[in-house]
This record gives C-alpha cells, structure tokens and sequence, in this order.
C-alpha cells in the first residue's frame, strides 16, 4: 500500500487556497458554456491558483480540470480538479456548492479533498487510511432497506439531446420515487458523494462520470465503506459511464431498478417503431 499522507496535505493546502476564495468572492462575471450550463471568474480564478499551486508542489503530476482542461503531464498520477462543484448553485446563492480535488493513480482514486465552505465541512481521504469530515471519521450508514433510504440523483442533463438523455433519469427517478424513502437533487456530486460518506443519504446515482465531478468524492465515500460501481455493476473506474454508490447492501437492489428503468426505456422505443413501421 502506497502512502500519500505528503500527496493528501499537498491536495489540503491547494483546497485551502481554494475554498478561501470561493468563501470571500461573488460571481459577478457569468458566462453561458452551453445550453443551460455556465461559469464565473470565480471558477476560472480558483482553477488557475490551484493549478499554479499543484505545478510549484509537484510538477512531475499533471492536472485536468473542468474549466482549462489539462496539464502538465498525464502519467500514473494525475490530479483532477473542480474549482467549484455546483455552480449553478453557488450562482443562485445555494451552499451547496465547493471545491473538489482527487489524485488519481492508474485511472483510480487515491487521495480526495471536499471542501463545502459555506457548511464548514472538510472531507479527506487517502487510500487505504479511511474518509474524515473536519478531522473526524466518518462512516455510511448501515441501511438494508430501500424503503429506508435517502437516495441523492445527479442533475438532469442539458446542453445538445438533453431531452433523449433525460429520458432514463426520468423513468430511473419515477422508480426510485414509488420504492425508496425520500429522492433528493443537490446539484453537486461532490457533496452527494460526501454525503454519502458522512451517512447523511444512503446512496448516490449519477448517470454520468466526469473526473473532476466525482474523483475526490469516489475515494472519500470508497474509505467510509461504500461500494461505488458502474451501471453495469462493474467497479466504479474512469471509463464508467455512471457513478452508482451505496452502502453495500443496497447496491444489487439499485442496479435492478437501474436495470429496470432501461428496460423500460428501451420498451417504449420498440413499441414507438414498431408502431411507425406498421
């Protein structure tokens, strides 16, 4: 087992500078970046400071982030930044939003920072030394039953085909909607994956799977004892398609209503053509 205390104080520092900025800056300056989706000078600010940072302290490890892209060099290690997790949020005044940093080796997660500035919360984990929130460890809840879980969503898509995207996260939350407890859209996967970790929801399903959203988030909620796979069921990767995470006994009962919601999806499709070919 490798040890990336040095590696988890360096992604501590850089998330301080971070979270100092997003706590003292309002977005002013809002740019669309697609159908519905947008970015401040804010996010760009703390993107290139974190960068900067990451560069003077280890510059043998490259960096993607969401706003510039990549770089330095992508090799075994890699950094993978979010300057701000749930933009539209912090646009809207929302705390729920905040910065998320992982350092991924071989496609894998191994160290996460969250930071959530407007809650107070810092959630850290290093592979294979468990998941803490403001230094304190944490664990996932315990929860069985479908009936007794909150369950978190990702946001509905946007942007190019959003309405034929949307189309199994709909039929996906209308199942999850008449089966679990309570269903909640945070609008950051971040925080969903925090949360999770901390215990306070039971699992997350995000169908989608971009780096910088989810990375930090991934191994914080792996070390409080969640199991995160693809939709398939697969181990969650950087190739997954979807970032499913749960406590473990909820995770075969979310993949079949997963299952299920593309059943149905693909259902309908068939019978659409069928009846257009009649």
């Amino acid at each position: 087992m490798s040890n990336y205390t040095s590696l988890l104080s360096v992604a501590n520092e850089a998330v301080d500078l971070a979270a100092n900025l997003l706590r003292s800056h309002q977005p002013e300056l809002i740019t669309a970046k697609g159908d519905r989706d947008m970015v401040t000078e804010v996010d760009f600010a703390i993107e290139r400071r974190v960068r900067q940072f990451l560069a003077e302290k280890t510059p043998s490890i490259g960096c993607l982030g969401e706003e510039e892209g990549i770089s330095g060099r992508m090799d075994e290690l890699w950094w993978s930044l979010d300057p701000i997790d749930g933009t539209a949020n912090f646009v809207h005044g929302s705390p729920l939003c905040g910065v998320s940093l992982g350092l991924l080796r071989d496609q894998r997660p191994v160290v996460g920072v969250i930071d959530l500035p407007m809650l107070g919360a810092r959630y850290t984990a290093a592979e294979g030394r468990g998941a803490y929130v403001n230094g304190t460890p944490i664990a996932v809840r315990q929860t069985t039953m479908l009936s007794e879980a909150i369950i978190s969503i990702g946001d509905y898509a946007t942007g190019e085909d959003a309405g034929n995207r949307n189309r199994l996260r709909l039929a996906l939350t209308g199942r999850l909607a008449e089966t679990v407890q309570r269903v909640r859209m945070h609008g950051s996967a971040a925080l969903d994956l925090a949360w999770l970790a901390q215990g306070r929801t039971d699992a997350v399903i995000t169908l989608s799977n971009k780096p910088w959203d989810v990375a930090a988030g991934v191994i914080i909620a792996r070390e409080a004892g969640a199991v995160l796979v693809d939709k398939d069921g697969s181990e969650h990767a950087t190739a997954s398609v979807a970032t499913i995470g749960s406590t473990p006994e909820l995770v075969e009962p979310i993949l079949k209503l997963v299952a299920e919601a593309e059943a149905e999806l693909n259902g309908a499709r068939y019978a659409r053509a069928w009846h257009g070919a009649a």
